[in-house]
């Protein structure tokens, strides 16, 4: 029988005792922040992730770390990865093409924000989910984006991206990775139906570039590298905002235009659901959503929000909205990524 040795066993229950306060800690610790996943160009220094941190803070007193994940795809990507050990409290980004995904994932904890039904459209809200798995913070349509230096006319329509004097004059999204090149599909089928295809093998002579995100994509075209780029409607709201110019434009086609919401949802199993919800809350508040307008380029879905001039020169509103079933917007998006890379 070995003897038991009482040194060696204060040791320990030492050890175990301060572990067991180091891990207490770190729990606490965590308990006082809010993870959320992003992406890219939401939370640069540009976008309104610095200004929300600190807004954020000083309204609820709970730390906020945003991590990115790039584009809006790679964004629920990530969170089915960590599905059986979420590393985020919120998912912020998903959009009324992708909510089919994570809702099949069983990735988001429904979750009805205070005062919802007094600020969101019921349009808005039934864009994503009926169920309040995502609650709607911003929208737009997407529109080709013309640059009205370059040397070729402004087209009227998608088939008119097909005509010669495009030739490599398009910036275009991956659909795979980013949620405008999804849009993008999305709205050839809505225009093209069945045919879309067809419209797709007579666009490529002219498409310069797919770039795998937005930021990536709209800075090659802002460099001046095509006079065309997919994006929103109320990008152009930007450069009269900040550069005091109206020279890129937002081109309204008759046919009509796709329409994208996105939306923050609590994640299943995070590991601070109360501090998940509490953003939810703040993020569709008076006081965040005032800052997304100059900051994240999209209409909020608080309509208390004044809306700078610079919209009223630059945003327009599409007239007529397009839709798609995402399971169809789905298959095109494989058919399109193939043709592309013939």
């Amino acid at each position: 029988m070995k003897k038991f040795s009482f040194t060696k066993g204060l040791a320990l229950a030492t050890a175990v005792f301060t572990l067991s306060g180091c891990s207490k800690k770190t729990e606490e610790a965590r308990l006082q922040k809010v993870v959320v996943y992003a992406y890219d160009s939401f939370i640069s220094e540009w976008g309104p992730g610095p200004e929300l941190v600190k807004l954020f803070k000083s309204s609820t007193g709970y730390d906020l770390e945003f991590v990115s994940c790039e584009d809006g795809v790679q964004l629920v990507t990530r969170t089915v990865i960590e599905k059986n050990n979420p590393q985020a409290d919120v998912i912020l980004g998903i959009d009324n093409a992708l909510v089919a995904h994570a809702l099949e994932a069983k990735i988001l904890t429904p979750y009805r924000p205070k005062d919802a039904d007094k600020i969101i459209s019921p349009s808005l809200q039934t864009a994503l989910t009926k169920d309040w798995s995502l609650t709607p913070f911003d929208w737009s349509h997407f529109a080709m984006i013309y640059d009205s230096q370059s040397s070729v006319p402004a087209p009227a329509s998608l088939l008119d991206l097909t005509k010669a004097e495009y030739r490599k004059g398009i910036i275009l999204l991956d659909p795979r990775t980013s949620t405008p090149g999804r849009g993008f599909v999305a709205w050839t089928q809505a225009v093209f139906g069945d045919g879309y295809l067809d419209f797709w093998k007579a666009l490529k002579p002219n498409i310069l570039t797919v770039a795998s995100s937005w930021s990536a994509g709209y800075g090659l075209f802002t460099k001046g590298e095509a006079p065309l780029v997919i994006s929103y409607t109320t990008s152009p709201a930007y450069h009269i905002e900040y550069e005091n110019t109206d020279r890129f434009t937002a081109l309204m086609f008759n046919e009509g235009h796709i329409m994208q919401v996105e939306g923050a949802g609590v994640v299943r199993g995070a590991a601070n659901e109360k501090g998940a919800k509490a953003f939810i809350d703040f993020l569709i508040s008076r006081e965040a959503q005032a800052v997304l307008p100059l900051t994240q380029w999209m209409y909020p879905v608080n309509s208390a929000i004044a809306l700078p001039k610079s919209y009223q020169q630059g945003a327009p509103v599409a007239t007529k909205t397009l839709t798609v079933p995402a399971a169809d917007v789905d298959a095109a998006v494989e058919q399109v990524a193939r043709l592309l890379a013939e």
